[in-house]
Formats: C-alpha cells, structure tokens, sequence
C-alpha cells in the first residue's frame, strides 16, 4: 500500500537517521542491503522508499545537512547589516560543525570521507550554499561594497578566504586553531579589502603583481 507523502517524508528520514547511527556503531559505511537488514522493513517497502544507494545516500545526506540548510535560510532572510548576515551564514554552520567534531570525531571523520566518496551526490548542497551566499553579496554589492568585482568574482574570493570554516573536514585537521573571533576578523577583512570605501584600492588591495 502506497504511504501518503508526509509518511514518507517520515519514513525515509527515520531510515536515514538508523543508517547514521549504523555507521557510527560500525566506524565504516554501510551497504544499501545492511540498511535494508536493519531497518525492519520488508524488502518491498525499502525499495518503495529508496529506489538505489544513491537514494539512501541522498536521504543521510539530507538528514545530515538539515541544520545547515535551516540556518543558511534564517541568514538570508534575518534583518542585519551586510557584513554580520555574512558572518552569521557562516559562523552558525561552523559552530555546529565544531560540536558535532568535538562530541565524536571519529564518527565526524567517518561521515566526512562518506562525503568525499560521494561528492557528486554532495554538490547540490555546495550549489545551494554558493546561491545563498551569493544573495549577500548582492546585497551588500547594492550597499557599496565589491565594487568593480562580478558577484561569481566575489563568491570565489570568499569562498577561498573562509574555506577552513566551510569545509568539515578542516577540523580533523586545525581542530582548536579555528575559532568564531578569527572568522569575524576575515569577514571584516573581506569587506574592508574589497569595500568601495577604500576608493580606487577596492579593487582586493591589489597590489601584488603576478610574475610572468
């Protein structure tokens, strides 16, 4: 019998959540037909819910990411200046980041590596990400700052300057080293460097001339 859409919904995320925990009791990824093992249902209904691994990974992933997704919504939409919408979209997403690393690293390791061995399955969130980001910078090109820089120009700038705080697994490797008083002084950074209101040095303090 078919299930209306929210029991569904329902379903698959309580599967997706069981599969995250099968991967933290077990420390490895798990196969489409443990999930299916574990999950109590018959073998017919697992398949009306997930069609492959793809699937299931695209329900794990989603559950995982949901937080992100959510704050990512409240920056975009909350009344703030440019600059701390801009550090908010990105210190509330680390913050969560950091305590899931601290409360368990090896499970935040092992879900990272699920990640990059998914990557393509990943990228629609890293899209969605960038399409966030990329209204405030609108925003805050429509107040003046990035002046003579495209919005994509800006997105990759940013992107590489906050990359540590945006990629999880980051943490496996600075760990401590990455704090929310850093991260606000390279928001600051990025607006002061790339601000019209430097004048003609707006244009990324761009000094630096690369050899030929």
């Amino acid at each position: 019998m078919a299930l209306d859409p929210q029991t569904r919904t329902a379903e698959r995320e309580r599967i997706a959540r069981l599969a995250l925990d099968l991967v933290n009791a077990r420390g490895t990824e798990i196969s489409y037909a443990v999930a299916q093992a574990e999950s109590g249902l018959s073998r017919s209904r697992f398949e009306y819910l997930f069609e492959d691994f793809d699937d299931l990974f695209d329900a794990i992933a989603q559950s995982w990411l949901a937080p992100h997704m959510a704050i990512m919504e409240e920056a975009v939409a909350a009344d703030l200046p440019a600059n701390r919408k801009m550090y908010e979209f990105f210190r509330r997403r680390f913050v969560i980041s950091r305590e899931r690393f601290r409360e368990d690293p090896e499970f935040f390791t092992m879900i990272c590596e699920m990640g990059a061995a998914n990557f393509e399955r990943v990228r629609s969130y890293v899209d969605l990400a960038d399409h966030y980001l990329c209204e405030i910078i609108a925003e805050a090109k429509a107040d003046g700052h990035f002046a003579g820089l495209s919005i994509d120009e800006t997105l990759s700038l940013i992107n590489q300057m906050v990359s540590p705080y945006t990629l999880p697994d980051a943490l496996i490797y600075l760990g401590d080293k990455l704090t929310e008083e850093k991260l606000a002084r390279i928001v600051d950074t990025i607006f002061a460097g790339l601000s019209a209101e430097t004048g003609s040095a707006a244009q990324g303090v761009n000094a630096i001339r690369l050899a030929p």
